[in-house]
């Protein structure tokens, strides 16, 4: 047996026994990350962090150099990496080269999908990608830029299209996936968009918003209850979400942000919450040291005390996440 299914055996029990016991073990490494490569984006979507303005951190691009060190002290333990998190990934510069990196591992890629000429497209097909999901949050302009504003549906869809030739054509080597945030504008354009997706020979994913700006979600809240992630009631607003003392992010998925910075999990959009500089440490004292251990132990206690957890989807049922 490798070292791969031993150190995911190992995370997994970690998350379990610290789950049933409040007291937070850390054995093995995560199996899975999130990589942010930039947090610049073509887009001005309104709740989102980066796109609404609200972001306060530095934007950059992450150094290819920092990428390899991450690699390299994870080979032995992660299985599958996420080359997104804040902004639009495919406008680093060295966009390609992180894939080239990445070919061992189980890869995947979320793009708002403005970047999918032709010539990209077969390069991702070809580069080993295993999964790419591109947003598709509207089957008209109109309702398309409501919320990915200044954004061109008909060159996402061209982008689309672009991948799915060059996959027919390399022998359907990635897995393509429409993703669909579903808002009040849009929920009725769902069908249209399943059906594109049929087409595309793409699996299809409903995914409920997360709205930033409290005095807006009137305007974005679906009225259809399984496509929303809040619920009203008297006093308003609130998420349909119980929040156990526990996550599973904390053991198995973190993110690092372009600059280095280890983040607890992908909803500390503003990293809020570091635990660690991958430029200072390496990534096993960082996943091993005492803040990762004390925010375990946080959230363990209490896991609504933690500001990034109130708008989380983790530990929801019956609704799309």
């Amino acid at each position: 047996m490798s070292s791969r299914p031993i150190n995911a055996l190992l995370a997994g029990y970690s998350w379990l026994l610290s789950s049933m016991t409040g007291r937070p073990a850390a054995l093995g490494l995560p199996p899975a990350i999130g990589v942010e490569l930039t947090n610049h984006c073509n887009l001005a979507c309104p709740e989102c962090s980066t796109g609404s303005g609200k972001m306060t951190r530095m934007k950059g691009f992450m150094d290819t150099g920092l990428f390899d060190k991450l690699l390299s002290e994870l080979k032995n333990a992660v299985y599958c990496i996420t080359l997104n998190f804040q902004g639009e990934s495919t406008m680093h510069p060295g966009f390609f080269s992180f894939l080239v990196k990445s070919r061992k591992l189980r890869t995947v890629l979320s793009t708002n999908g403005h970047f999918l000429n032709s010539d990209n497209a077969g390069k991702i097909v070809r580069s080993g990608l295993n999964k790419l999901i591109v947003s598709l949050d509207g089957m008209d302009q109109e309702t398309y830029s409501e919320y990915r504003r200044g954004g061109d549906l008909n060159r996402v869809l061209e982008g689309i299209r672009n991948v799915h030739n060059a996959n027919r054509k390399a022998g359907w080597p990635l897995k393509l996936e429409i993703q669909f945030l579903v808002s009040r504008i849009n929920e009725h354009q769902i069908e249209k968009a399943r059906h594109f997706a049929s087409e595309m020979k793409a699996s299809f994913r409903m995914k409920s918003m997360q709205i930033i700006n409290p005095e807006n979600i009137e305007r974005w809240v679906p009225s259809e209850p399984g496509h929303s992630r809040y619920l009203k009631d008297r006093e308003g607003f609130r998420i349909k979400n119980s929040f156990p003392d526990r996550c599973a992010r904390l053991w198995l998925n973190p993110v690092v942000t372009w600059d280095g910075k280890v983040l607890p999990c992908c909803f500390d959009k503003d990293a809020g919450h570091i635990l660690g500089d991958l430029n200072e440490d390496t990534f096993a004292d960082i996943w091993n040291g005492p803040r990762y251990n004390l925010f375990r132990k946080s959230l363990l206690a209490g896991r609504y005390m933690t500001d990034i957890c109130r708008n989380c989807t983790s530990g929801m049922r019956k609704v799309v996440i």
